[in-house]
């Protein structure tokens, strides 16, 4: 039963706290009236010398970096760079172009550490921490992992941050903000969710720069795909007024941006008003097209003591199997519309030796080397690949494709797809003033910026979303 004393004492002492509320209050208001009586003091000057106080400043004139590690997960990739106040309309041909919209100071690439990358390569397949074997003291659940994996990410991602910026001899405060993408471990739009493992607060204390996070959710949100970002990038750095360009990044997962002529302008898909996707002939179009480097180095690894297959020779040493590529194209994904995204759920080595094994039950007569199945792959992307292309390349126009990512360094690969791309020339972006391997750390060091001038970095004609909205989160130095 409630003590009747104690309830009196309660109601006297909520009492004595409404009159001390109203007193405060009281007082509150007559500070706020003696302030605004005086708000005509400030002028103009003083509440400019304010603002420039503040964090939010200039996000012009200083420098960016950005970092990268793809579902290929063959290292992590890491620029410093610097972009003009023309990044976004350099290209309409209405402007000076003398001042470079970009300029990359330094670059770095690092392995990954053995185990941080064999638990990488295991989260990301459902279920793949199973085959771990923990050592003492280290996890034991999938949950667990991804923690454990987060914060070994983002101290590894801070240790190559540091080293860049030692061999550039770049100074820590001239720096204004980390593009960290981190790692996608799963992604599945179809459920409306992206996982993307880093912890930002780690780099950020470590480095001493404030990291911007955390990109896809965003555009999910508004009912996107989250994927692929990096087209926006590529419009702003990349698009021209005369001609249609294609780029081609090759990393783990194959994806396209198709950039029309701009002559009236940046693109519709670009504007930062909520707006419904566009089918204008002015709309970037970009998606995933299959895979790329995912199956090729996970075959090759599997086969050879390499990682990868260098300039694409050990491909080129074996045929074609025709009937195991017809098998492989029957994957969903290649019949779906755009927007599209995929990854290492769809696309495994895992998903390759079942179809294999489907194969070999259908087609016991057929004989083949591990050669001719990486002959194979690589034909199934650069056939994937250049298959999107050419719905949007017409031979009347001036149009070329250029090849970013570490697919861009597989001659073999690259002569397959001129090979399936006759309408046009294909080049890597080093013939655009930047080299194919570092295009997306580049990128991310781009929405990062974006993230912190406010502007919008997803485009709705590409990822699906109903509107550009600004990506990221902000985590402060």
């Amino acid at each position: 039963m409630t003590n009747p004393a104690s309830i009196a004492d309660s109601q006297h002492n909520n009492f004595s706290d409404m009159r001390l509320d109203n007193d405060f209050d009281s007082r509150l208001d007559n500070r706020l009236d003696s302030r605004l009586d005086n708000m005509d003091d400030l002028n103009h000057a003083t509440l400019t010398e304010v603002l420039e106080k503040t964090v939010f400043e200039n996000f012009d004139d200083g420098l960016y970096i950005g970092m990268m590690s793809g579902t290929s997960l063959d290292g992590m990739d890491a620029v410093l760079c610097q972009f003009s106040d023309k990044i976004n309309s350099s290209n309409s041909g209405n402007e000076d172009n003398t001042q470079q919209p970009m300029q990359l100071l330094a670059t770095h690439s690092q392995d990954f550490p053995p185990r941080l990358r064999e638990v990488l390569l295991a989260l990301c397949q459902p279920n793949g921490i199973q085959e771990l074997t923990p050592i003492k003291d280290e996890p034991n659940s999938e949950l667990d992992w991804f923690g454990w994996a987060s914060k070994a990410y983002a101290e590894f991602a801070s240790d190559v941050i540091n080293s860049l910026l030692q061999q550039s001899n770049t100074d820590v405060e001239s720096v204004l903000a980390i593009g960290c993408h981190g790692q996608t471990v799963r992604h599945r739009p179809q459920m409306g969710f992206s996982l993307q493992l880093v912890d930002a607060n780690i780099i950020a204390e470590r480095t001493g720069i404030s990291v911007v996070s955390d990109f896809r959710r965003r555009d999910m949100a508004v009912g996107g795909q989250g994927a692929p970002l990096v087209p926006a990038f590529h419009q702003a750095l990349f698009a021209v007024p005369d001609s249609t360009r294609v780029l081609l990044n090759l990393g783990g997962i194959a994806n396209i941006a198709v950039l029309p002529a701009i002559a009236n302008g940046l693109s519709d898909a670009n504007e930062h008003s909520d707006h419904q996707p566009s089918d204008s002939v002015n709309s970037v179009v970009g998606y995933d097209t299959g895979p790329a480097n995912l199956l090729l180095d996970a075959w090759t690894t599997l086969h050879t003591d390499k990682d990868y297959d260098a300039g694409g020779t050990w491909a080129q040493s074996g045929q074609v199997v025709e009937p195991l590529l017809n098998q492989l194209l029957e994957h969903p994904f290649f019949h779906k519309t755009y927007p599209k995204s995929t990854g290492r759920e769809d696309f495994n080595l895992a998903w390759l030796q079942d179809e294999l094994q489907k194969f070999d039950q259908a087609s016991a007569d057929i004989r083949y080397s591990s050669a001719d199945v990486q002959a194979t792959l690589t034909e199934l992307t650069a056939i994937t690949a250049s298959a999107q292309i050419n719905l949007f390349i017409n031979a009347d126009e001036n149009s070329a494709v250029y090849v970013c990512g570490g697919g861009a360094l597989n001659d073999y690969l690259m002569d397959r797809l001129q090979v399936h791309l006759p309408r046009c020339k294909v080049e890597t972006t080093a013939s655009l003033g930047l080299e194919p391997t570092w295009v997306e750390a580049v990128a991310f060091a781009w929405l990062a910026r974006q993230t912190l001038m406010g502007e919008t970095g997803n485009l709705p004609a590409v990822t699906g979303a109903s509107k550009g909205v600004i990506l990221g989160q902000v985590c402060f130095a």
